[in-house]
């Protein structure tokens, strides 16, 4: 009669031992592809957030209007003030104008480039306070709706005003283009008055070119180091 030979105790040791280390292999790739997917992910995230970002910043820039009541663009050092049209603005209808303010804002989950913006204004005196709602807000003094970062403060902005954080970043430096050179905005050639004694003549406020240089994260964001980004005014005519 013809015996049956089976697998020894050793046999399936070794049986266990090999199912185990490929059991392991396979847990290892499938982890790492996992955190791979998870960090293109978060990276990509922080990318389109930061491309949102900028496109905001072009276009606040783009719609840049000069009222003749206050200065259409003005930089103190902290915040970047200006005057814009409304984006809900047609060829038949305008709500208003709206002030704009950019900052570099401490949240609660770092430091961040932030944006206010005022409701669509229509009086003069609306405009007024606007202006000085936004210095209030970049310095921590005004709470608006979206802006967590400010939650505690006294004062409360209306409810048309709104403001977010948008992207990780540890300082920022900005330059106006007048003349044929880069300057800084809080430089004394920067504030001249035009010559004739008409402070607010048409777009002779405005300056040809803004350049900012946004210093983000030196690790875990989407990008590292200094981001420059230049923006040319739409109505600016070739020199001859």
């Amino acid at each position: 009669m013809k015996r049956t030979r089976g697998f020894t105790l050793i046999e399936l040791l070794v049986a266990l031992a090999i199912l185990s280390t490929i059991a392991i292999l396979a847990w290892r790739a499938i982890d790492g592809m996992s955190r791979t997917q998870t960090i293109t992910q978060t990276r990509a995230d922080d990318l389109r957030r930061l491309q949102s970002a900028l496109g905001q910043w072009t276009a606040d820039l783009d719609a840049m209007i000069d009222t003749r009541e206050i200065a259409p663009i003005d930089f103190n050092g902290q915040v970047l003030r200006l005057t814009r049209r409304d984006p809900m603005e047609t060829g038949l209808d305008s709500r208003g104008i709206r002030v704009v303010a950019w900052a570099m804002l401490n949240t609660s989950e770092g430091p961040r480039w932030s944006r206010w913006q005022s409701g669509p204004l229509r009086q003069r005196d609306e405009l007024a306070r606007a202006w000085q709602r936004a210095a209030d807000w970049a310095s921590g003094r005004m709470a608006v709706a979206g802006d967590s970062g400010n939650a505690g403060n006294a004062l409360t902005a209306p409810t048309a005003d709104s403001a977010i954080a948008l992207v990780p970043a540890q300082g920022w430096q900005l330059y106006y283009h007048r003349g044929e050179a880069w300057t800084n905005p809080q430089s004394a050639a920067d504030n001249q008055p035009p010559a004739g004694g008409d402070s607010y003549a048409p777009n002779l406020n405005l300056p040809n070119g803004v350049r900012v240089l946004l210093e983000l994260p030196p690790a875990g964001g989407a990008l590292q180091g200094v981001l420059q980004r230049d923006w040319v005014r739409p109505t600016l005519e070739a020199a001859p």
